[in-house]
């Protein structure tokens, strides 16, 4: 099994847990804070059961219809729990305020603080753990995974802070108004996943790092053969990186030559940059010389000659 679907099976598992946990204590204590976490916590496993969908399917090989691999699974994906958050999100705010206003029972016990203290545990081991999968496969939906994870780390703070407080004042406005923030929370965090699976969706190009890092690898080769380079594009689908470009070669160097450079920059930019797919296009050098390298026009506008 792939290191991304076993990372993605190890927070439903996780989450599993951690959410039947919450909604047996929120029910006995009617705390709404508790319950929102643990609704929170659903969220969670069925966000991570689709991420484990999208990312089996994202990593089955090209075929005769998707020559370019499934990637966008991904960030459909993404695009999906963003949309399910905001609901959940706003089922959250509009039952805590629903409880606000028929002013609920509350009865707390030290169950209530136990399980929001494993909470903040789980979420901060569950976050770190898909943000380093994340990094290393370079994929948006274990990255959405992370994101809310990281959410569910403050949140589950907000409500242990706004438990402790209720159970000890006995003042239960702080269980109803934490449980608004959390929902609020909730909501904005979707827009970050959305944001990410919009621009997986709609091709945005590379970062600007990645770029430069092109850049430096492509403009070191030695001249000639290489004469330069233009037309690079670059863009996402889903955890892989898709970059072309036209390579400029010297005039007088062979057909053999010309493909032994451009083999050299892809290897050194796969090296470089993870999942990575490059297509290069063999131009020959604009400039018209004698072919030596006293008169290469390339060298001599970089000063070399």
């Amino acid at each position: 099994m792939e290191l991304k679907q076993r990372a993605s099976l190890t927070a439903i598992s996780i989450a599993s847990f951690l959410s039947i946990s919450k909604f047996l204590v929120g029910l006995s204590s009617g705390s709404m804070a508790v319950i929102s976490s643990a609704i929170d916590s659903l969220l969670d496993i069925f966000m991570s059961f689709i991420n484990f969908l999208a990312i089996k399917k994202a990593d089955t090989p090209p075929d005769k219809n998707h020559l370019y691999g499934h990637g966008k699974v991904e960030d459909f994906a993404a695009i999906i729990q963003s949309v399910v958050i905001v609901i959940t999100g706003g089922i959250v705010v509009f039952k805590a305020i629903e409880k606000f206003i028929k002013k609920s029972t509350i009865n707390y016990s030290f169950w209530d603080i136990g399980i929001m203290v494993l909470s903040i545990l789980v979420s901060f081991y569950l976050s770190s753990y898909l943000n380093k999968i994340s990094k290393l496969t370079n994929s948006n939906a274990l990255k959405a995974d992370a994101l809310h994870y990281s959410s569910d780390l403050y949140s589950n703070a907000g409500v242990l802070i706004s438990v402790g407080i209720s159970f000890y004042t006995k003042i239960h406005y702080f269980d109803f108004i934490f449980a608004l923030i959390i929902g609020v929370i909730i909501i904005f965090s979707s827009l970050r996943i959305l944001k990410r699976g919009i621009y997986g969706l709609t091709d945005i190009s590379l970062s600007e790092d990645i770029i430069k890092k092109i850049d430096e690898i492509v403009d070191a080769m030695p001249i000639p053969p290489y004469a330069g380079y233009h037309k690079l594009r670059t863009r996402i689908s889903g955890s892989k990186r898709f970059i072309d470009f036209h390579l400029l070669v010297c005039r007088k160097a062979t057909i053999h030559e010309a493909h032994e450079l451009a083999n050299n920059i892809e290897k050194k930019i796969d090296e470089s940059i993870k999942d990575v797919d490059i297509m290069i296009h063999i131009e020959p050098c604009p400039y018209v010389c004698e072919l030596t390298n006293e008169t290469c026009r390339v060298l001599k506008m970089r000063g070399k000659v």
